[in-house]
């Protein structure tokens, strides 16, 4: 059976610590709910409206990461001759360089420059080899850019 995301082995760690760490919160949170259900009237009780509401983000969240986590196939680090989910690209614009690290979508995070093998700028990345020319659409129009190192 194909699997359905390609997580690196940091993309991983990174969610089963969030899972431990939601694991812990919903302890708290069922705490939460059991004394502001002891503080009787459920009907006009805030706490307990807002604890319930928080336990069902938490218990969708770690269903969320368990069926990634169950679903995931760890990819190491593709080669360093064409550009693959897990490796660490340099492009080179002008005088401007830029880095990013290819992902699954599920690790995606563009404020660490880890971008999804989906978006136009993965999808553009995907294959290519070192000193080749890319052609990336940006919200500021197209921009050539150079692949001036792969890891």
């Amino acid at each position: 059976m194909k699997k359905e995301f390609k997580l690196t082995k940091d993309g991983v760690a990174e969610l089963q610590s969030e899972l431990a760490e939601l694991k812990a919160k919903l302890i708290e949170v069922i705490d939460a709910i059991k004394t502001a259900r002891d503080q009787g009237d459920l009907s006009e009780n805030a706490e307990y409206h807002a604890a319930k509401e928080e336990q069902e983000r938490v218990d969708g969240r770690i269903s969320e990461i368990e069926h990634i986590l169950a679903n995931a196939e760890v990819v190491s680090r593709a080669s360093n001759n064409k550009i693959g989910i897990g490796n660490s690209v340099t492009l080179k614009g002008g005088r401007k360089e830029v880095t990013y690290h290819i992902v699954d979508s599920v690790e995606a995070d563009p404020l660490e420059a880890k971008i999804s093998d989906e978006s136009p700028i993965g999808k553009a990345l995907i294959g290519k080899k070192l000193g080749d020319k890319v052609e990336i659409e940006l919200p500021a129009g197209k921009t050539t850019y150079e692949v001036v190192s792969i890891a």
